[in-house]
């Protein structure tokens, strides 16, 4: 790759009241502009990742950035869209318009404005992205129900490890500024049903869920030898963007297939093992999604994903911790912001700067971050690019 994370800004997740989707894009891309320490005339692209307008009234937002300065104006910018994978989406292309040499600095903002809509509104929405020839759905959580299901039925019931990976997050979330949600909420709680802990869908309860949001960050991207001298720099060691079929009746979501083909590609890109990688930041929309990442990752067979965290593997002291940020389940998870997030948080936790958060000497980052049902997959291997 001939890419790194050279600077970025992350505003905190949740309800932002009072403010629209360009009060968010330009506070996340003036931020991150400033945290490189380049100017906004030094840009060369802009890719604005958020998953539409349905969400709010304002669409057609990619000139929105152009807001944050006037010396952006006439710069190429492109709204990107790929369900929940649309952060991700927005930094690979900034990732390609450097390969193909066609930009020096490229600006890489995330947004979502989830709140100004009803919940029945919001699920109808969130649930487009079904296969809605088949998949006749209320709500993804419906889908992830049924997902979850059918994990039971081919493996047994893993209730225990969900609630355990609930949990996780949420106690990781306590330390990050920027999460929606910093609370303990404990196994117990987690696990057990409750009027403050309902059945949602199938198996899963409402802290099996993760929460709707607002939020922005923003990163700046540049080549590898403008990286070279600049503050700080965070190398993408591989990079890796595995399509899959949009119906479920197409592939096997329980084994996860295209995460699992994301993730061999992105190790054999870096030359490296699940053994070198020190943490990952996955997608756990769900805490089926969790357990699910931890097969795919290859830190466990199929089906035996509950021992990684049964037997503490994730936890932040761990063999692998997975989701220090408190992940989508506590962070928040405001759908074109969150891939971006996940970059930036992996950047904070090899350039030593994750605060709270921080784990020791970590060396490689493994990011996966999903759109729909396991269709749109990016894998992302981080290190820093001076040691």
């Amino acid at each position: 790759m001939s890419a790194c994370i050279v600077g970025w800004h992350h505003l905190k997740f949740g309800k932002h009241e009072g403010r629209d989707i360009e009060d968010l894009i330009v506070e996340a891309s003036v931020g991150a502009m400033a945290d490189a320490g380049i100017e906004p005339r030094d840009v060369d692209a802009i890719y604005l990742g958020t998953f539409g307008g349905a969400l709010v009234r304002q669409a057609f937002p990619a000139s929105l950035v152009l807001q944050a300065h006037p010396d952006l104006r006439f710069k190429p910018a492109t709204h990107v869209e790929n369900a929940c994978a649309t952060g991700s989406a927005a930094v690979y292309q900034g990732l390609d318009r450097i390969a193909a040499r066609k930009a020096r600095f490229v600006l890489c903002v995330g947004m979502e404005k989830m709140t100004e809509v009803t919940g029945e509104v919001l699920g109808g929405i969130l649930a487009q992205g079904a296969y809605l020839r088949e998949e006749h759905v209320t709500s993804f959580a419906a889908v992830f129900g049924q997902i979850t299901e059918r994990y039971f039925q081919r493996y047994g019931d893993q209730s225990d490890a969900l609630a355990m990976i609930a949990a996780k997050n949420h106690k990781n979330g306590c330390d990050n500024p920027w999460a929606q949600m910093q609370k303990d909420l404990g196994y117990e709680f987690c696990r057990h049903p409750s009027e403050k802990n309902p059945l949602v869908a199938g198996p899963l309860k409402r802290t099996d869920c993760s929460l709707v949001s607002d939020g922005a960050a923003a990163l700046v991207l540049a080549d590898l030898d403008t990286a070279l001298t600049m503050k700080k720099a965070v190398y993408f060691r591989a990079a890796q963007h595995v399509q899959d079929y949009l119906p479920m009746s197409k592939k096997d979501m329980v084994d996860f297939e295209a995460p699992t083909e994301a993730f061999r590609l992105a190790y054999a890109q870096a030359r490296v093992s699940v053994d070198d990688i020190s943490f990952a930041e996955v997608h756990d929309c769900f805490t089926t999604a969790e357990l699910l990442s931890y097969e795919a990752l290859g830190l466990t067979p199929k089906g035996e994903g509950a021992r990684a965290i049964t037997e503490g593997w994730t936890q932040k002291d761990g063999r692998l911790p997975v989701n220090r940020s408190g992940g989508l389940k506590s962070k928040g998870h405001p759908l074109g912001a969150t891939g971006v997030s996940m970059h930036i948080l992996s950047s904070m936790q090899l350039t030593g700067t994750a605060g709270a958060m921080q784990l020791p000497s970590p060396k490689l980052g493994a990011i996966f971050n999903m759109g729909g049902t396991a269709a749109a997959n990016y894998v992302s291997i981080l290190e820093p690019l001076r040691g």
